[in-house]
């Protein structure tokens, strides 16, 4: 299989030559087990030059002092839990995260009502078990035994969705550094640069509460959406161009396009208008900065591939603010006659939307 078909490669193999750069002009000190120092992390996020002068493209756009925070929690006993509402860049905070301080961003566990034990713990080959009985080589072993063996960062996505008992599975890998194996009578110890990054979305809806015992192991660290409408529409500027490396986006779908999606978004999102004057109706959609990024990126598949024109951006604003058929459809409708049919400029995306409402 060819890499350039691969669909979504890892964060260290994306930005392996800037990892690279990174560790040849890092003039600090790396933690034990860690690749870069955590000077050098941070401008892995946040973007600048190295002292040799390579360009680091940044990659998150926010509160320098949130990404300081969460490598200093790394570099204690405490684990790291992101938190925040759908698409503050949780998910892909923890894989750079992870990406510049072990060199591996897929040790992950995905959190699901299903999720069993074993993803935390360990797990048996069943048919070596029934074999041999219980042995080193029937184990096998979670990503997080695989982090404590390696000494490095684990990745839990959505925790919150994960049932309270399997959660509390971490309480003593997190508070002793070690894994119990009670049918081997022993246990697996961690190493130097072990620890967890967790994420965990507090808007979402039949979610398990975490243990205090369980949260009281953790720094918990809030990511907020963009605060301003430059500011997300250059991240979601910057993902398209990630995204689509080799279009010339400007000829596609224009920089005002993107903004008078991302300002549709964040109107709705917040309901009132950028400018505050009028209240608003909220979708039960998100909206977030993610669905922004997602709606701009089929977009530009409807207009480049099915010459849509400005209809390509309407077709995407719909779809993606209306999710149920009742309520998300009056909000839309009443957003478009009381905000987009008076704004200069707008027209034709106005008429676009409405002529695409569902009846």
């Amino acid at each position: 299989m060819k890499k350039d078909h691969v669909l979504r490669r890892a964060a260290e193999e994306d930005y392996a030559q800037e990892l690279k750069w990174l560790k040849q002009a890092d003039a600090g000190t790396a933690p034990t087990n860690w690749q870069l120092s955590p000077q050098a992390v941070l401008l892995y996020l946040m973007g600048g030059k190295t002292s040799k002068g390579k360009a680091i493209t940044p990659k998150y756009f926010g509160q320098r002092r949130l990404i300081e925070l969460s490598i200093a929690t790394l570099l204690t006993d405490r684990a790291l839990l992101l938190i925040g509402v759908p698409g503050t860049a949780k998910t892909w905070l923890s894989e750079h995260l992870s990406a510049a301080i072990s060199g591996d961003s897929r040790l992950l566990v995905q959190g699901t009502s299903g999720t069993a034990e074993d993803a935390i713990r360990y797990g048996w080959n069943y048919a070596q078990l029934l074999q041999k009985g219980p042995s080193k080589d029937a184990l096998v072993p979670s990503p997080v035994m695989t982090g404590m063996q390696d000494g490095k960062i684990v990745r839990i996505e959505e925790l919150t969705r994960i049932p309270a008992d399997i959660q509390d599975g971490l309480i003593t890998i997190l508070s002793e550094k070690q894994l119990p194996i009670a049918e081997l009578q022993m246990s697996v110890q961690a190493l130097q640069g072990f620890n967890i990054i967790a994420t965990a979305n507090d808007r979402d809806k039949g979610i398990h509460d975490m243990s205090s015992a369980l949260s009281r192991r953790f720094n918990t660290v809030r990511l907020p959406l963009p605060a301003t409408l430059k500011e997300e529409v250059e991240i979601v500027h910057f993902r398209i161009n990630q995204l689509h490396p080799d279009l010339d986006i400007e000829k596609t779908i224009g920089t005002k396009d993107i903004e008078k999606l991302v300002t549709i978004f964040r109107e709705l999102r917040s309901g009132q208008t950028e400018d505050k004057d009028l209240k608003l109706k909220t979708p039960s959609a998100t909206l977030s900065t993610a669905e922004a990024i997602s709606a701009i990126n089929n977009s530009i598949s409807l207009i480049k591939h099915f010459d849509k024109g400005e209809t390509g951006l309407a077709e995407s604003i719909v779809s993606s603010v209306v999710k149920d058929a009742q309520q998300d459809k009056v909000a839309l409708q009443e957003y478009l006659e009381a905000v987009l049919k008076t704004r200069r400029g707008w027209n034709k995306l106005y008429q676009s939307c409405r002529d695409l409402l569902p009846d």
